[in-house]
């Protein structure tokens, strides 16, 4: 069978789309603990298909009055960021920013995924709203497409889903090697129990503290702002009435965005969002040198970084360009601002409107001995290192996924496959 003989009906005849559902009022029922209650938020932390943890929960009260879903079931994001398809990796209530997707009818829940990810850009231009983009549930069910056999979709999927599952092992290998340098930190700068020359663990085994502004520290080591072991850099948004300055073109600047960090690991390699030569001139925004710690500190807080290349930011992110003075490394800096506790910065109740350039430049860092550093730098090279070529070779398989997804679903490429949608 050709493309051109692939049935073209409406998403609406093959699944059922209804919306999620949010308690109200919400403050009554959020919690520190109970159902996982997933939001728009909860899907531009990661690029995994999945969705496997939240950060909010509601109280058993709030399950009859929000959507309760099953692991599994097929979610899209209809607010916000509109056209977003997910997964459940866990049992939840879903918000009502999402659209559920069940009760398939001659379509696999995996090619419908993978037709969503391919008409994301379309669906986004459908959606509308002045301050956030809303995506009507009545676009999505009347919205069009071609379907294949269903041992086609079965194929299709096959070879998509083959590449992402390596990405996911990937995320995982990098999320484990990632906690053990954490821990291996903490260790070290936090319980202060680093090797001393007998190898012993230097706290326990008595080694000499002294006071700081941050309490006790071992002897020898400092307490200092930011800004004195690093330059610290903000970014810059050019005006977004003047389009031509943003561009989808990989040959321009780099920009990050928060979203961007939130979808990054310890390396941050591309963005969602490019500027051109001419905006970077114009509006003299400074261009991050690469193995930059980058850190969001207005609205989300804390989302650290470092640079794989010459990058740009906007005006949510500092810059962290460690001199060449400075006895403290790239990775222990990214390790340090990702265990810091941001909570102690500002002076109001929202850490996310308290938060301002003069804050982070001010920020207390332990700096250690000469040799401690050293000696920890070596212990986590291999570690980084192998954290590195691991989001580069995942980078490759996106770029390599993201190639084959549309030529497979417009039927440029067939795939040689059985009845059974086995690739032959």
């Amino acid at each position: 069978m050709s493309f051109s003989d692939w049935e073209s009906i409406k998403i609406n005849d093959v699944c059922r789309i209804r919306r999620g559902a949010s308690p109200r009022p919400i403050q009554d029922y959020i919690r520190d603990k109970g159902i996982p209650w997933v939001k728009i938020s909860d899907a531009t932390v990661s690029n995994s298909r999945f969705i496997n943890s939240t950060n909010e929960f509601i109280k058993e009260e709030g399950k009859e009055k929000s959507r309760f879903i099953k692991q599994g079931t097929l979610i899209l994001s209809n607010s916000a960021t509109p056209g977003i398809p997910k997964f459940m990796g866990i049992d939840a209530c879903v918000h009502d920013g999402w659209l559920i997707v069940d009760e398939f009818k001659n379509i696999t829940d995996e090619f419908l995924y993978y037709t969503f990810i391919n008409e994301r850009v379309k669906l986004l231009n459908l959606s509308n709203g002045s301050v956030f983009r809303n995506l009507k549930t009545d676009i999505v069910k009347n919205y069009g497409i071609k379907l294949p056999p269903m041992s086609e979709q079965k194929a299709i999927a096959r070879i998509l889903s083959t590449l992402d599952e390596k990405i996911e092992v990937n995320n995982q290998i990098n999320k484990t090697l990632e906690n053990m340098a954490q821990a291996i930190f903490k260790q070290w700068f936090v319980d202060f129990e680093f090797p001393n020359e007998d190898g012993e663990p230097y706290k326990s085994s008595g080694g000499e503290m002294v006071e700081s502004e941050l309490g006790m520290i071992p002897k020898g080591w400092e307490v200092k702002k930011s800004s004195d072991i690093a330059n610290i850099n903000i970014g810059k948004t050019p005006p977004r009435k003047e389009k031509e300055c943003f561009t989808l073109d990989p040959d321009d600047y780099k920009w990050i965005s928060i979203k961007d960090l939130g979808n990054s690991g310890a390396y941050i390699f591309d963005s969602s969002e490019y500027l051109t030569k001419e905006s970077i001139e114009k509006y003299n925004v400074k261009v991050v040198p690469d193995n930059t710690v980058v850190l969001s500190f207005k609205l989300t807080v804390g989302r650290v970084s470092i640079t794989c290349g010459q990058m740009t930011t906007n005006e949510a992110i500092a810059h962290f360009n460690l001199s060449n003075k400075s006895k403290i490394t790239t990775e222990y800096l990214y390790l340090y601002l990702k265990s810091f506790d941001y909570g102690k910065l500002g002076n109001t109740s929202s850490i996310a409107n308290a938060v301002n350039s003069k804050i982070i430049k001010a920020m207390p860092i332990i700096v250690p001995d000469n040799k401690t550093i050293k000696t920890f730098s070596e212990v986590m090279e291999s570690v980084f290192s192998k954290i590195k070529y691991t989001i580069k070779q995942s980078d490759k398989l996106i770029e390599i996924r993201d190639t084959l997804l549309p030529k497979l679903m417009s039927g440029e490429i067939r795939v040689p496959m059985d009845e059974e949608g086995d690739l032959s």
